[in-house]
This record gives structure tokens, C-alpha cells and sequence, in this order.
């Protein structure tokens, strides 16, 4: 036997649990990972759990129709100016079931961390999931943690499913836009993907832009209570308003016209995307959304979007057409037209 071995460089091959970085054991279902749970996301989460978080969770059958949503958030950095992935994550899912008219009641967490994260980071992450759910209403109810190792991740992943329930009477859906609807945005668009491209490594760029993430379930239930007779919703994220349309108009089989000076653009969101040869209708948002609803209610709409905080900068950008079926075109301000094509693919990833 050789008597070479280095005893002091060996490691235990079970970590010590009060380390200030995520380990392997963490993602390993026994002591660890529970008191991953108990000390960390429990008292994170807060008011918005219900003080466990097992493999599933039984929930009280609401009245109406359910909205069932999922989503992964996979946004780098993590931390960003006026948010993270963590208050990300929850108010996009909550958005995705507001776009149906839903009322957002329960998201599940699953969590997907590289092995040698800061645990202070992750901390923050959960934190910002906590605040995020209890101020949008939501309780998260179930999750799961994995720990990938090292050149497998990229800090934390996210995923989150949520559930609501849709009233009576409420039907929204891509393919109920009709011509003579009228187009309608919730306020300045471009604001996310800007404000996440600012702090990137190597992009880095003088803006005051914070990103515009926040939870429309309340704007579009003011919406709703206005008696306005609301065809479409969309929030316009990967893709950005783009997208949307683009989507909007094949799934209804119209034609949608775009005054391109009527659309909000914040003279930052330009400046930006000017410097970066990017173009601000396919940056995407958090925080803003597209309703599309008949002529005869776009003012009563309007007026109920302008009196709620996240949708003080609603205006009307368009109109549904029957010409040009499933092509998006936008009016220039010398008098041309321009067709909005649906993106390939993403102008920058991982801002969502």
C-alpha cells in the first residue's frame, strides 16, 4: 500500500449543512434539502404560504371555470433594475391567467439552482417570491428544489404553475378580435427588456429604465367591472407587442392596423434600442397589456384602464380590419405602411 495519500486534501463527501453557497446535498431529498425548506423559502414565502410545501397540495374547489398556466424564467442576471427572477417569476404566471379573465389564486415553485450559488442570493430570490405572491393576492402552495452542478446551471431557474378561476359570463380568447374592434395598450412598451439589457455584461448603458414587472389581475378586473365587452387580452412578453398582434391576428383570422405614432415608446426605450440596432415593438414587457375590445366600448375601456396604477398610460394604437387577413400593418407618420412581421426568434435571450 502506498503511504503517498494526502489526507489533507480530502473532502467530505457530505457537505456541512451551515454553508454560505447551495451544494449538491441541498437538491437531495434528506436533511438538507428539508432544511433548505425550513429555514430558507418557508420563512421567505411568509404570509404567502400556507406554512408547508409539500409534493402536491390539496386546494378547496373554487366556483367557475379554471385557468391552468406554466411558465420558466431563466432571466440573467437575476437581480435587475426594479426587480428579480423571483417577483418575476410570480407576476408573470399571474399575468398569463389574468390574460383569460382569471382570478389567479395558487402557483406552485419549482426551483432550479446551480451548485455553488450564493445562498444570500438565493435567499433574495425566495424573498422576492414571498412579497411578490402576498401582493398579488396568490399563495404558493407547492414547489420542488433541484441543485445541478457546476457548467450545468446558471444561478436560479424558475419554474411556476398557477391556477384561477374565471368568472361567469367572462370570455376571452385570441380568437375573438372582429373588425372595427379597437387596439388598446396598457402603457409604455419596451420598458423590461431595456431595463435587464442595461446591467448585462458588456451592454451596460446610462438609463434610468426599471423594468415595468407587476400583476394585471387587477387592472383587468377593473376592466371587466367597467362593463366593457373585452374580446382579446395579451401581455406582451417574449416577442413584445410584435408578437402579440402577430399572434392575435392569425388566431382570429383579421387584419390589424397599427398608427405607428400612436404607440407608446419611452424616448429611453428608443435611445437604447437605437444604440443596440433593436426594435422596441419586439422587446419585451412584464409589467403592460394589450386589450382589444368593439368601437363602441374603447373609451369606457380606456377610462377604467387610466384610473388604475398600471394603467395610467393607456391609449389606443389600432384597429381590427378585414383586409390583409392575419397581417399586422403599421401606419407611418410620412404616410406609408409597413408590415409587422411575428420575430423569428429573440433579439437578446434570456431576458424573461
Amino acid at each position: 500500500m502506498s503511504n503517498d495519500l494526502d489526507f489533507e486534501a480530502w473532502t467530505c463527501p457530505t457537505p456541512l449543512r451551515d454553508t454560505p453557497q447551495v451544494v449538491m446535498g441541498h437538491g437531495g431529498g434528506g436533511a438538507m434539502s428539508a432544511e433548505l425548506v425550513e429555514n430558507l423559502f418557508l420563512p421567505a414565502f411568509a404570509a404567502a404560504s400556507p406554512g408547508e410545501l409539500g409534493d402536491s397540495a390539496v386546494l378547496p374547489r373554487p366556483a367557475g371555470r379554471l385557468a391552468f398556466s406554466t411558465d420558466s424564467y431563466v432571466v440573467k442576471p437575476m437581480f435587475f433594475p426594479g426587480g428579480c427572477i423571483g417577483d418575476l417569476a410570480v407576476n408573470g404566471t399571474v399575468n398569463d391567467l389574468a390574460m383569460s379573465g382569471a382570478v389567479p389564486l395558487y402557483l406552485s415553485t419549482g426551483f432550479i439552482v446551480a451548485e455553488g450559488t450564493e445562498m444570500s442570493d438565493l435567499g433574495r430570490v425566495a424573498t422576492a417570491m414571498g412579497k411578490a405572491a402576498e401582493a398579488a393576492g396568490v399563495q404558493l402552495v407547492t414547489g420542488d428544489t433541484k441543485v445541478v452542478d457546476h457548467g450545468s446551471g446558471d444561478g436560479v431557474y424558475l419554474n411556476t404553475a398557477g391556477i384561477g378561476v374565471v368568472p361567469d359570463g367572462v370570455e376571452i380568447g385570441p380568437t375573438r378580435a372582429r373588425p372595427g374592434d379597437v387596439v388598446l395598450v396598457s402603457g409604455d412598451i419596451g420598458v423590461h427588456g431595456v431595463a435587464v439589457m442595461s446591467v448585462r455584461e458588456g451592454l451596460e448603458f446610462g438609463t434610468g429604465v426599471r423594468s415595468d414587472s407587476a400583476p394585471l389581475h387587477g387592472l383587468v378586473a377593473d376592466l371587466l367591472a367597467s362593463g366593457a365587452d373585452v374580446h382579446v387580452l395579451r401581455d406582451p412578453t417574449r416577442g413584445g407587442l410584435s408578437a402579440s398582434l402577430c399572434e392575435i391576428a392569425s388566431a382570429s383570422g383579421v387584419g390589424i392596423d397599427v398608427v405607428e405614432r400612436d404607440v407608446p415608446v419611452p424616448a429611453e426605450v428608443k435611445d437604447a434600442c437605437g444604440l443596440l440596432g433593436l426594435d422596441p415593438w419586439q422587446v419585451a414587457n412584464e409589467g403592460k397589456l394589450v386589450a382589444i375590445v368593439p368601437a363602441e366600448h374603447a373609451e369606457t375601456a380606456l377610462a377604467a384602464m387610466r384610473a388604475h396604477p398600471y394603467g395610467l398610460g393607456a391609449t389606443a394604437i389600432g384597429t381590427v380590419v378585414e383586409e390583409h387577413p392575419r397581417m399586422v400593418v403599421a401606419r407611418t407618420g410620412l404616410g406609408g405602411t409597413r408590415v409587422i412581421d411575428l420575430p423569428i426568434g429573440e433579439q437578446l435571450p434570456r431576458i424573461c
